[in-house]
């Protein structure tokens, strides 16, 4: 061993980086910042033999710690920000300038103070050339630093610890601050890439970070292998499986392509699809999200943000609207329909919503809170697809359990006239969202897919088809979403209406024509004129002349009993009664003598 290498070591104990027994991978000795000629990197010293003269030196030293050997990069740097901190992140500083004056890539390595900068020490490299060890003065995509870490913020953030409960490993500044320092020891690379704490499950993340219900999520526990997936070019999966990797599957913690968030592709969704392609989970949601009516995530980049507000966001769907990646579970086993309501679990956990009453939570409690995101009170709701006698394009006011009718998702029904429900769905049960959207092959309607309103070949985005075509001739198949609740022998049976039959096979009238699936709002329909989901598409039904005008309008009179007034197929219908007897009708001689009426 040379003299000067001898010096280096020596005065590395000094500092106290190394002891008698240590390995040579828990010093600097022989690591990465082992810039000396005799250093394992590409960059390195062409004949300076010490090692710790490029950051320190015992004498003529910076007036700062650690006998500090280099000047501090004189530089305004772009510091880390996003819509959800809750810190306040400053300029860098302490130690973490002193990392800076090397891996922004401003200074040249080989400029200490110990020697003249006429002298300096000659390099391979003059600089870190670009690459992760470069950060440059852009750290808008690492891991902020430069902001005090104290209880303030730890109580405004919620998901992060107390500072007080952090590991000691993980040393903050002088007054709180978070520094390079903080997750790196300099002088230790045991763990790799100088962590003081290991990454592995995320071990160095979760010492800090507290994510509602990541401690049971699919991404902190699955042992699927990772080594199919396609990452983003610059950075390979540092381990073999999700749980391993845990926080790495998603963020890179230096040169995030997705600055906000530290996500590792410019894509959002390309972070879930990249593993949800098949490659990795077994379920390939990719494929199902690309079907001819869905929740395609691809469509819209760039538009979500989680600080968005439901009721003014602009239009988009990402896997994150739905999921919340840090909580989600596998599904269940499959529960009995109607017997416990649409309780969100599962995949759906801990994700935002908004309440029936249109008030916004951080944790929603059911699956239609979900939904009421986009498809309540938001300004960028989807527009109607069937012009309605009542017009209506929020879905949390039309699951209103005070309308005059509805379907039971919001609560149950009091009506006692639904007799052809199939079990074990009777008068009470509470359905949800997803027993009507969902994908066309989820598993949980005999499928092989993904469960969950993905994509499906039937619009808009429905588990099974659902013709609203006038003249449709009626069969198992037309109308199979129906019939997936309601036995279609009761419905053709006339059990709750005496014409269905009438209407449904023999004037080839679809069920839309008169039904509207979600329900009618309060504020626009009553009791009397749209019980049982009545509704007019008013592209088949028109008014019909009455001696009082033209109207368009049907009557409760009484269980399973009413009339109509309206015009259909170019046959007039005015105060056309109908009564119920074992499927029978009765009606009225008046009744029959205005039957048959042509426009």
């Amino acid at each position: 061993m040379s003299m000067q290498r001898r010096i280096g070591i020596v005065t590395a104990l000094a500092f106290g980086a190394l002891t008698v027994a240590a390995r040579s991978d828990e010093s600097i000795v022989d690591s990465a910042h082992d810039l000396s000629a005799r250093g394992p990197g590409p960059i390195r010293a062409v004949n300076e033999g010490e090692i710790c003269i490029f950051c320190h030196t015992p004498h003529n030293a910076a007036p700062q710690t650690a006998l500090w050997n280099r000047e501090n990069a004189r530089r305004h740097y772009r510091i880390y920000g996003s819509s959800t901190i809750d810190a306040r992140v400053d300029q860098p500083s302490g130690p973490s300038k002193m990392c800076l004056s090397c891996h922004d890539g401003s200074l040249a390595l080989g400029n200490v103070l110990s020697r003249p900068l006429t002298g300096p020490i000659v390099m391979t490299a003059r600089t870190i050339p670009p690459g992760t060890a470069d950060l440059s003065n852009d750290l808008s995509d690492d891991h902020p630093i430069g902001f005090r870490y104290d209880r303030a913020l730890s109580n405004a953030d919620g998901e992060l610890r107390a500072p007080e409960v952090v590991s000691r490993e993980l040393p903050l500044g002088r007054h709180g601050e978070m520094h390079c320092t903080t997750c790196h020891d300099p002088h230790n690379n045991e763990r790799g890439d100088f962590l003081r704490i290991s990454d592995q499950m995320s071990l160095i993340c979760v010492s800090c970070h507290d994510r509602t219900g990541w401690r049971h999520a699919s991404h902190a526990t699955s042992g699927k292998r990772t080594t199919g997936r396609s990452v983003d070019p610059t950075e390979r999966l540092k381990y073999a499986s999700v749980a391993d990797n845990g926080c790495l599957n998603c963020h890179k913690i230096h040169s995030a392509p997705h600055r906000e968030r530290l996500l590792r592709f410019q894509r959002e969704e390309d972070g879930c699809l990249t593993c949800h392609d098949g490659s990795v989970a077994r379920l390939n949601i990719a494929m199902d999200s690309g079907r001819r009516s869905g929740h395609d995530v691809r469509l819209r980049t760039g538009v979500h943000d989680a600080a968005e507000t439901p009721f003014t966001m602009r239009r988009h769907v990402e896997c994150v609207d739905c999921h919340n990646p840090h909580a989600a579970r596998p599904s269940l086993a499959s529960i009995v329909r109607g017997s416990l309501g649409d309780r969100v679990r599962g995949p759906n956990s801990h994700v935002s919503g908004v309440t029936a009453t249109g008030r916004e939570t951080d944790d929603a409690a059911y699956t239609y809170e979900i939904c009421f995101k986009c498809h309540g009170d938001s300004v960028a709701r989807p527009r109607l697809r069937t012009a309605r006698d009542v017009s209506q394009t929020n879905t949390r006011l039309e699951f209103q359990t005070a309308n005059p009718s509805f379907h039971p998702v919001a609560g149950p029904r009091r009506n006692q006239d639904v007799a052809s429900l199939i079990p074990p769905l009777r008068v009470g049960s509470v359905i949800t969202c997803t027993d009507c959207h969902n994908s066309a092959d989820a598993r949980a309607f005999g499928g092989s897919g993904a469960n969950g309103p993905h994509g499906s070949i039937f619009e808009p985005l429905l588990v099974r088809n659902y013709d609203t075509d006038d003249f449709t001739t009626e069969s198992a198949q037309a109308y199979s979403l129906c019939y997936g609740c309601h036995d279609r022998d009761s419905i053709l049976g006339d059990e709750t209406f005496s014409r269905h039959r009438r209407h449904v096979v023999d004037l080839r009238a679809p069920c839309s024509t008169c039904h509207d699936a979600h329900g009618i709002y309060r504020g626009q329909g009553n009791a009397t004129n749209h019980s049982s989901l009545i509704n007019f598409d008013r592209t088949i039904v028109s008014p019909a002349e009455t001696p009082t005008g033209r109207r368009l309008e049907y009557q409760d009179t009484g269980r399973l009993a009413g009339n109509c007034t309206l015009t259909c197929h170019g046959f007039a219908h005015v105060n056309m009664p109908y009564l119920n007897s074992a499927g029978k009708t009765a009606f009225s001689g008046a009744a029959r003598s205005q039957r048959g009426v042509r426009r």
